[in-house]
């Protein structure tokens, strides 16, 4: 039987985070940072190369949702409970040159048991928004560190 260990939700996000992170190669071999971490929210950044440029010369819509789904993993996974993208469309809304450094703000809107639901906003390094991304989450069975909780927050 495992141990159970009780941290604060923002202990238990930055230790989550740090396993995940250390398992996505994904992200690291993208350049994709972790830059703020919290219960329910995530900060990710990357910086748009040549490499990533569609026919437009524009970075390709794919990378920018894989920032956005990136940031929406960190942070449904932020309470320690195994969780998965069950569905997530994005609108993109402004076309991101080479050289741009693209920031993805998650925001949990609701959780429970099972289900969560997370809009993530990707904007460039002056702030304009570029995407705007919903996804919805599924908890599965699990942990990502076994035996890590959060403690209750007192009222």
């Amino acid at each position: 039987m495992t141990e159970i260990t009780y941290l604060s939700a923002q202990e238990l996000a930055e230790k989550v985070s740090e396993a995940m992170y250390a398992d996505d190669l994904a992200s690291q071999h993208l350049g994709i940072t972790l830059d703020e971490i919290g219960p329910g929210t995530a900060t990710m950044s990357m910086l748009v190369t040549d490499v990533m440029l569609n026919g437009h010369k524009t970075c390709h819509g794919g990378y920018i949702f894989t920032l956005a789904d990136t940031a929406f993993a960190f942070a449904c996974n932020a309470c320690n409970q195994n969780t998965v993208a069950g569905a997530a469309q994005i609108n993109y809304l402004k076309a991101v040159p080479n050289g741009t450094r693209m920031i993805a703000k998650a925001v949990e809107i609701n959780r429970t048991k099972r289900t969560g639901l997370y809009d993530i906003s990707v904007t460039d390094q002056d702030g304009n928004l570029v995407a705007s991304f919903r996804g919805n989450s599924h908890t599965i069975k699990g942990q990502r560190i076994p035996g890590l909780e959060a403690k209750e927050e007192e009222k």
